[in-house]
């Protein structure tokens, strides 16, 4: 699966053992935002996902219900309907799944999750569901999970009490590029040596 990404040597490596680990994964990418979280995951992938769903930035229940049945109609090439809960919606999900190949590996990734956490939506209750009842159990799944909101992870994810207590298998933090990734990466990009110094300081400051 390995692509040639700048930097993020370590983070690919991981990546590529939990992908052919042969068993469920359930994996948290977090850090900061601009970091590079999405970039890496879909550009490690290939964007060869079975299901790929990124949360909607201030949206409202039914929007975020809306835009994941639209997406699992793309996937799924039949129409989904919008269910009225996110308990519906993961079931949606769960019927989906089960009618993929059982040789294949099954790459799931939600991205910017606390926007699909919105009040009162149960959403965190119903993947709760999704990943005890069912997920954990096939060997076939790799779930992805990412975001830039860290306290919503660290209370909702990390810290969970109740049924996600202990469930991931895999955290991974993104932090900014090194220096030696920060070179890396203006080298591949510019070829001016007056340029690259330039912006080579001004992605240094910005990292601060």
């Amino acid at each position: 699966m390995e692509k040639a990404l700048i930097g993020r040597r370590g983070e690919q490596q991981r990546l590529e053992q939990i992908y052919n680990s042969g068993k469920n994964e359930f994996v948290a990418v977090y850090g900061r935002r601009r970091v590079g979280k999405t970039y890496l995951i879909r550009e490690f992938f290939h964007n060869q996902f079975d299901f790929y769903y990124t949360g909607i930035y201030k949206g409202t229940k039914n929007e975020q219900l809306k835009e994941f049945a639209r997406q699992l109609s793309d996937y799924s090439g039949e129409h989904q309907q919008r269910t009225a809960n996110w308990f519906d919606a993961f079931a949606m999900l769960k019927k989906y799944i089960e009618n993929l190949s059982a040789k294949k590996r099954i790459l799931i990734f939600f991205d910017e999750m606390p926007w699909m956490d919105t009040p009162k939506s149960d959403f965190l209750r119903a993947f709760e569901y999704f990943w005890n009842g069912y997920a954990s159990a096939d060997k076939r799944i790799m779930l992805i999970v990412c975001a830039s909101a860290t306290t919503w992870m660290r209370d909702k994810l990390f810290g969970n009490k109740g049924g996600l207590y202990n469930r991931m298998t895999n955290v991974i933090y993104l932090a900014p590029f090194t220096l030696a990734e920060t070179e890396e990466y203006l080298q591949s990009r510019c070829l001016p040596p007056l340029l690259c110094r330039d912006q080579h300081a001004k992605v240094l400051s910005d990292s601060r």
